[in-house]
């Protein structure tokens, strides 16, 4: 029976690439009790996965579906709990949810869970527990408050019911670290850019992507980056972007091997007005772009978007040119890079700016030019509810230990 229940919901919610899958319009919840401990799932990034238990006798707002499970809220989307563990509520309706406001608007906020965690009915291990939330979760923080002994508490909402957290066993989240790489090579190879600090070796990169995998990263697209940002998707709490400025021929020789073995996605931000229309022979002492051909080999792992048309370029003063151009060059621009990239990518959504230059004139054209985000070249990482034209990402340098890497990425405040 459980087989068949995951089974629908893997049919049920496999979202073409690119899609962004949002809390869904319910029809009137129905309050059910449980008549045992209850399994719940839901769907996070692109997979439905356990996502923790429901104690017995708790009471949740479900809505029936035709299936062998009812629906409810869980998060910024929707949970599943299997029918034969519910029934309805006999007599009066007595729920202690006095602490919180059921209609108050979600906080740019989540906690993260490391490991399961107890949801209890109020902010005290004392009380009687609602049920237990998995590891690996990154869910909506209604609001926070210290009890007597000074410990914060995280107060939640689940299946329209308020349960608590205690900060001992979750975190605040502090934000998405978006990972950038632009050139990689073999050390034997690498004579002319061994000292260019946007140069990785083959080595460090295979390196980097074994301790994400072995440490059990999911990595993420741009369009559910988007959802994120928005409070309008469930994600992992170990989660990663992977970016590539530039569309550079490495990308496809040696980091698309690599991301492909240990089944990693990552999104390169092309230079439009670069692609070549055939292979060039490789030639690892020069800065060669992918062609047509490569950059449509590479698409089972990478995502293409924009990196602009003729604008990835300097100034005599070492500027991108880009900050001296008015509002209507750049617009056009960026109109133009969507317009060529259109070939690989219906939906090219995302930007990224040369050399991370920016200014309101490039901000305002983002927008107009019909971007959903852009990225930048400050460090930090991406929070919910932050500009979505000034994302910050992170770069992992060649000469970073894997500990340094490690520190970067973690959940500790970017300074």
């Amino acid at each position: 029976m459980l087989t068949r229940l995951i089974f629908c919901f893997v049919l049920l919610f496999t979202a073409p690439a690119g899609a962004i899958l949002v809390n869904p319009t319910f029809n009137p919840p129905r309050y059910m009790q449980t008549t045992e401990d209850a399994d719940i799932w839901a769907h996070i990034g692109n997979r439905v996965i356990s996502v923790g238990r429901i104690e017995q006798g708790q009471v949740l707002a479900v809505v029936p579906t035709d299936a062998d499970y009812y629906e409810f809220n869980f998060g910024f989307g929707t949970g599943f709990i299997d029918k034969r563990h519910l029934k309805p509520v006999q007599g009066k309706l007595r729920i202690q949810d006095r602490l919180g406001d059921l209609n108050k608007p979600l906080s740019n906020q989540n906690l993260l869970t490391w490991q399961a965690v107890t949801l209890y009915n109020e902010p005290d291990t004392q009380s009687q527990p609602l049920g237990v939330l998995a590891e690996n979760l990154r869910y909506p923080i209604n609001s926070k408050l210290k009890d007597r002994l000074n410990q914060t508490w995280f107060q939640i909402r689940i299946g329209n019911r308020l349960a608590w957290v205690s900060s001992l066993e979750a975190q605040e989240d502090n934000g998405i670290p978006v990972l950038t790489w632009h050139h990689i090579l073999r050390d034997e190879e690498n004579t002319r850019f061994r000292h260019t600090s946007t140069t990785t070796s083959v080595r460090a990169f295979s390196n980097q992507m074994t301790w994400l995998r072995d440490m059990g990263y999911t990595t993420l697209s741009l369009y559910q980056l988007e959802g994120y940002v928005n409070n309008r998707i469930n994600l992992p709490a170990r989660a990663v972007v992977i970016t590539f400025d530039d569309g550079l021929k490495s990308v496809s020789r040696y980091a698309w091997p690599v991301l492909k073995q240990y089944g990693f996605t990552a999104t390169a931000f092309i230079i439009s007005s670069r692609i070549k229309r055939h292979p060039q022979k490789w030639d690892p002492k020069s800065l060669q772009f992918m062609s047509v051909s490569e950059l449509q080999s590479i698409q089972d792992v990478f995502d293409i978007q924009s990196h602009t048309h003729f604008l990835h370029r300097i100034d005599g003063l070492r500027h991108p040119i880009l900050l001296s151009r008015s509002y209507h060059n750049i617009l056009f621009d960026f109109e133009r890079s969507r317009r060529a990239l259109a070939q690989f990518n219906p939906h090219v959504l995302y930007l990224s700016y040369p050399f991370g230059g920016y200014d309101e004139k490039a901000v305002k054209a983002a927008h107009d030019a019909g971007f959903h985000l852009a990225v930048t070249t400050v460090k930090g990482k991406v929070k919910p509810g932050d500009n979505p034209y000034l994302l910050k990402r992170l770069y992992i340098l060649r000469t970073d230990s894997l500990e340094d890497m490690a520190r970067l990425i973690s959940n500790q405040p970017q300074g």
